[in-house]
């Protein structure tokens, strides 16, 4: 079976395959100060609660955007589970050239997603692109051209960051869920704020989609994922599909370009 873990600013995602089949998904919170045994307790436990262990895995691949995080994992992986773990990064086959200056600046999490979503919503004749919105720690844009390329994209704060600075900022306004109001226009402060934050981002989404879609010379599929889509993709017109699996698949799409003759 393969490993695939993507390593986020905020959370951790790990996923089992078996062939193409996703056996299981499970979510850590992301600490930068874990150690390669602490790493090792919260796979095998996280393993656990899915009813499977380290013996059933072969392989892994890692995608990580969180410096301190990584040397750990691939130690813990080398220890406990017998696995060098194939990491994203330069040099590895993602089957899509990266058009960026330099490429080695693009988060691997910005790659996976990308090379996923093309190969899930990318049209089969070519004539359309893609645009992936992630909603994580940042809201990031990336572009997919139809032959594909990542082309590039947009970094902007993410809904949780707007919130925690109001908070932080403002003495007099509270921490709120973030959720979608009732209206736009609200009658109590927690309303407001929430009105903000969603409506607010709704149109930063549909105004950078309209933004990117006049600046490329084809159409574009608006994929939306990551823990915030639901909230704002539910109210946006220019959002066309949410897809949560898109890390954990594009990991398994990148080993199999890797390692074509290697059991999964």
């Amino acid at each position: 079976m393969l490993l695939a873990v993507d390593v986020g600013n905020s959370h951790t995602t790990v996923g089992v395959f078996e062939e193409d089949e996703l056996r299981c998904e499970l979510r850590l919170a992301t600490r930068r100060g874990w150690t390669r045994d602490e790493l090792a307790v919260g796979l095998k436990q996280a393993l656990d609660l899915a009813g499977l262990d380290f013996s059933v895995l072969h392989h892994a691949i890692v995608a990580c955007v969180v410096p301190p995080v990584l040397g750990p994992l691939q130690q813990a992986l080398a220890r406990y589970v017998g696995v060098d773990p194939l990491v994203v990064g330069p040099g590895v086959r993602t089957g899509m050239p990266i058009r960026y200056d330099p490429p080695q600046d693009v988060g691997a999490d910005r790659i996976v997603t990308a090379v996923a979503a093309h190969e899930r919503h990318g049209a089969p004749d070519g004539d359309r692109g893609i645009v992936v919105v992630d909603f994580g720690t940042a809201t990031t844009f990336d572009v997919v051209s139809p032959k594909p390329e990542y082309l590039g994209g947009v970094i902007a704060p993410g809904i949780g960051i707007a919130a925690d600075a109001l908070f932080a900022r403002a003495a007099k306004l509270p921490r709120v869920d973030i959720s979608r109001p009732e209206r736009v226009v609200g009658r109590n402060t927690v309303g407001a704020i929430q009105s903000g934050l969603v409506y607010g981002y709704i149109g930063l989404v549909e105004g950078l989609i309209g933004r990117i879609r006049e600046e490329v010379a084809w159409p574009c599929r608006v994929v939306a994922t990551g823990g915030f889509a639901p909230v704002v993709a539910d109210r946006s017109s220019a959002i066309d599909v949410v897809d949560d699996a898109l890390v954990l698949e594009g990991l398994r799409l990148i080993h199999l370009r890797n390692a074509p003759t290697r059991a999964r």
